[in-house]
C-alpha cells in the first residue's frame, strides 16, 4: 500500500464507518473521491440509493456488510465491491485499493472528474483544440448484452471485456481521435472526420465490436448500438455529444438499425423537410412510440405518452418537435396532428393483456384547439379508434398555447364531460403558467424537465418544484414529473407529493413490443 493513497467519501448515513477506515491508508474529505463507502451491515437497501451518486461521480461503490447474505444483496443492489465488516483493517485497505483502481479505470487516464462535471471532458478538450469549422464527428457507443456477461462470468470478466472493447475501438480509429469511457458499458468517440469517411469509420467500429470476445475458455458475442452526430459549423462540443446521445437513444428503441445518425441542427429546425412531409403522411411513414408513466406510490406503469417519430431516409430518426416545425412551414400542422392522434388512439385501443388498462396521452396543439370543430373532431377520433374515453388524456403543450383562455376552457371542459382527461405539458416553460392553472379545467400538470433537473442538489430548484406541487395539490390536480433519470430524483419527488413520473429511470420511448415486455415485468 505504500505510496497508494485512496480517497474515499462516506455515503449518507454511513458516518459510523469512519473509525473503521481511519487506519486503512485512506484520505477523506477530498473535493472528489475515488470510492464511495456505504454502510450496509444492517440493511443493503442504502446501496441502491448510493449507486446513483457513485455513477454520477464515476466512483467505485464499496459496501461494508456483515455476512454472506448481505454481500449478495449489496452486490445485487449495485455495489461494485463488497467487504465483510469483520475483516481485518489490512484486508479492508486491500479492498479499498482495488476499489480505487477500479475507479481510476472507470474514469480513464488523466485528471479525475469532479462530480457533475461534463462527462465528455476528454472529448470536449479534443474538439475544442481544433478549428471549430473543421469536420468532426462524435459517436456514442453502447455495448449490448453486457449485463449477460456480468451475470454469466462475473464483473471481473466484464471489466476485462470492456478493456478489450476499448482496444478494438482504438485499433480502427485514426491517430487524431479520442476514446472516453462513459457510464456503464458506453464509450464516447470523437474523430476529425465527417461525411462518408466518418460513416465508414462507424461501420468499422460496429464490425470490430460484433466479433466474439474470448473470456477464458468461453466466447461471448456482444454487439453495439451507436449514435452518431456530425459537427455543424461552430457547434459546441456539448451540443455535438448531446445530439449523438439522442441518436443513441433512438438506436436503442425497438429492433431497428443499430446505428442512428443525428440530423444536423439546420434540419432539426425544420428548414428542409417540408417537401418530404406530405408524402410521409400519405405513406404512413410517421410512427408512434410510447413512453411509460409510473405511479410514484406503487411503482406501477399506469399510462403512456404517445410520441411521434419519423425515420427519414436521409436524416435518420426525427422527433415530434422537428416534425411540427416542418409541418408548420408546409401548412400541414393540422394534418400531421390528426395523423398522430388517430394512429396513437387506434394502437392503444387494440392493446390486450397488461396494456389494455393503460391510459394514453396524446398531444393537442394550439392550432388543434383553435379549430371551431375541435371538440367534435377529437371525440370522433376517439370513437373511430374504439378506445374508452376514460383511457384518453388530451395533453396540451403550454409553450404553444392559445391566448383565448375562456374559449380553450370551454372546449377542454367538453372533453372532460365525455370522460376524457386534460393535461398541460411542459409546465413552467412559458410565461402564463399560473393563468392557465386558474382558468383551465385540468386533471394533470406535467412539470417540465428544466425545473426538475437540479432538485437533488440545488435548494432553489427544489423550492420551485415544491411550490408547483403544492399549488397543484391545492387545485386537486395530479402531477407528472418529466425527464426523471435517477432514483434520487424519483424519491425526492415522491416525498414532495408528486403523483407520477416519466423518464429514462423507467424507460425512454418504446415500440409496442418493448412496452408490452416492460409492463409485463412491472406487473410481475
Amino acid at each position: 500500500m505504500t505510496g497508494e493513497i485512496v480517497e474515499i467519501a462516506l455515503a449518507e448515513g454511513s458516518e459510523a464507518l469512519a473509525p473503521l477506515v481511519a487506519t486503512a491508508n485512506t484520505r477523506t474529505g477530498a473535493e472528489w473521491a475515488e470510492v464511495l463507502l456505504v454502510d450496509a451491515r444492517a440493511d443493503p437497501r442504502p446501496v441502491a440509493e448510493a449507486e446513483a451518486v457513485a455513477a454520477s461521480a464515476r466512483q467505485a461503490l464499496l459496501a461494508i456488510v456483515s455476512d454472506e447474505t448481505g454481500a449478495a444483496a449489496a452486490y445485487d443492489a449495485g455495489a461494485t465491491h463488497v467487504w465483510l465488516s469483520e475483516a481485518a483493517t489490512g484486508s479492508l485497505a486491500l479492498a479499498l485499493r482495488f476499489a480505487g483502481r477500479y475507479a481510476r479505470r472507470l474514469r480513464g487516464t488523466g485528471r479525475m472528474r469532479r462530480a457533475g462535471e461534463m462527462a465528455e471532458g476528454a472529448v470536449a478538450r479534443f474538439l475544442d483544440a481544433g478549428d471549430p469549422a473543421a469536420p468532426a464527428t462524435v459517436a456514442v457507443v453502447a455495448i449490448t448484452r453486457f449485463d449477460t456477461v456480468n451475470a454469466a462470468f462475473g464483473r471481473e470478466a466484464g471489466d476485462q471485456l470492456l478493456r478489450e472493447a476499448a482496444a478494438r475501438l482504438a485499433a480502427v480509429l485514426p491517430a487524431a481521435a479520442v476514446i472516453e469511457r462513459d457510464q456503464g458499458a458506453r464509450f464516447v468517440v470523437a474523430v476529425r472526420e465527417s461525411g462518408e469517411e466518418a460513416r465508414a469509420r462507424v461501420a468499422a467500429i460496429e464490425g470490430a465490436l460484433a466479433r466474439g470476445f474470448t473470456l477464458g475458455r468461453e466466447e461471448a458475442r456482444l454487439g453495439a448500438r451507436i449514435g452518431v452526430a456530425h459537427r455543424d459549423t461552430g457547434e459546441s462540443a456539448r451540443s455535438l455529444v448531446a445530439r449523438a446521445s439522442e441518436a443513441l437513444t433512438m438506436a436503442a428503441v425497438g429492433d431497428g438499425a443499430n446505428v442512428r445518425f443525428a440530423p444536423c441542427r439546420r434540419t432539426a429546425a425544420g428548414l428542409d423537410l417540408a417537401a418530404d412531409l406530405h408524402r410521409a403522411i400519405d405513406r404512413r411513414e410517421i410512427d408512434i412510440l410510447f413512453q411509460p408513466q409510473v405511479t410514484l406510490d406503487s411503482g406501477r406503469i399506469t399510462g403512456v405518452e404517445a410520441l411521434a417519430r419519423w425515420e427519414h431516409p436521409i436524416h435518420g430518426v426525427l422527433g415530434a418537435n422537428t416534425l411540427f416545425s416542418a409541418a408548420d412551414r408546409a401548412g400541414l400542422g393540422l394534418a400531421l396532428s390528426e395523423h398522430i392522434q388517430s394512429l396513437a388512439l387506434t394502437r392503444a385501443a387494440a392493446w390486450q393483456g397488461p396494456l389494455a388498462s393503460l391510459r394514453v396521452a396524446v398531444n393537442v396543439t394550439a392550432a388543434d384547439l383553435a379549430r371551431s370543430d375541435f371538440v367534435c373532431h377529437f371525440l370522433d377520433l376517439v370513437e373511430r379508434a374504439g378506445i374508452a374515453p376514460g383511457r384518453v388524456t388530451a395533453e396540451v403543450t403550454e409553450s404553444g398555447f392559445v391566448t383565448d383562455l375562456p374559449l380553450a376552457a370551454e372546449r377542454l371542459e367538453q372533453l372532460r364531460a365525455k370522460g376524457l382527461r386534460v393535461a398541460i405539458d411542459d409546465f413552467g416553460t412559458g410565461y402564463s403558467s399560473l393563468a392557465y392553472l386558474k382558468a383551465l379545467p385540468l386533471d394533470y400538470l406535467k412539470v417540465d424537465r428544466s425545473l426538475t433537473t437540479d432538485i437533488t442538489g440545488a435548494p432553489r430548484a427544489r423550492a420551485v418544484v415544491r411550490g408547483i406541487l403544492a399549488i397543484a395539490s391545492a387545485l386537486g390536480l395530479q402531477t407528472i414529473a418529466e425527464g426523471v433519470e435517477n432514483a434520487a430524483e424519483r424519491d425526492l419527488l415522491a416525498a414532495e407529493g408528486c403523483t407520477l413520473y416519466q423518464g429514462f429511470l423507467c424507460a425512454g420511448p418504446l415500440d409496442e413490443r418493448a412496452l408490452a415486455a416492460l409492463v409485463e415485468e412491472n406487473r410481475a
